[in-house]
């Protein structure tokens, strides 16, 4: 199923926790994007003590970074006077339009940029076609709206062949 590869991220983990962001910038990273919710926070919560650590850390190491959002302003800058990053609401994810402004106002370009989100079709598919490097992680939290519920099983079908995918180092199982 090679068409799905569109939808496949470039590094899948159990949390936006877990990104070894500095080995990301010794690489020449400088950018990153964050969804909010479900990535960082579970959906509709607060800024935690984790989120603004973590931003925290991002600022020593040097990254630049931004919230992208498809909320309302009320609700990403809320978390945002918390973490202090910049950010985009109803930014129209999957649409480009979003993720390339997040970079003018991070100053970096798509091979130096990453993107951090929870969902499939609306953070991984338009970071990709922004032609940005994409870390997926796991929900943190199961409680989502009916909208996200219903595209969740959709995502666990493209994480079936995914998987699969990686299982056979990147190929289609199909290919000959």
């Amino acid at each position: 199923m090679a068409w799905l590869e569109c939808f496949y991220p470039d590094v899948y983990l159990d949390s936006a926790y877990e990104v070894d962001f500095e080995s990301l910038y010794l690489k020449g990273f400088r950018g990153v994007i964050f969804d909010i919710d479900n990535t960082l926070v579970p959906h509709g919560a607060p800024a935690d003590e984790r989120s603004i650590a973590l931003f925290e850390r991002l600022r020593r190491i040097g990254f630049e970074s931004a919230l992208l959002s498809n909320n309302k302003e009320p609700r990403v800058k809320s978390f945002n006077d918390k973490v202090h990053s910049r950010y985009l609401y109803k930014a129209g994810k999957p649409a480009g339009k979003g993720y390339f402004a997040a970079m003018e106002m991070m100053g970096t370009e798509p091979a130096t940029t990453v993107f951090v989100g929870d969902q499939l079709f609306t953070d991984v598919w338009g970071a990709k076609r922004a032609g940005i490097l994409t870390y997926l992680v796991k929900p943190i939290h199961p409680k989502e709206e009916i909208q996200i519920v219903l595209k969740r099983r959709l995502e666990w079908i493209v994480l079936f062949f995914y998987k699969r995918w990686l299982k056979n180092g990147g190929k289609d199982g199909n290919q000959r």
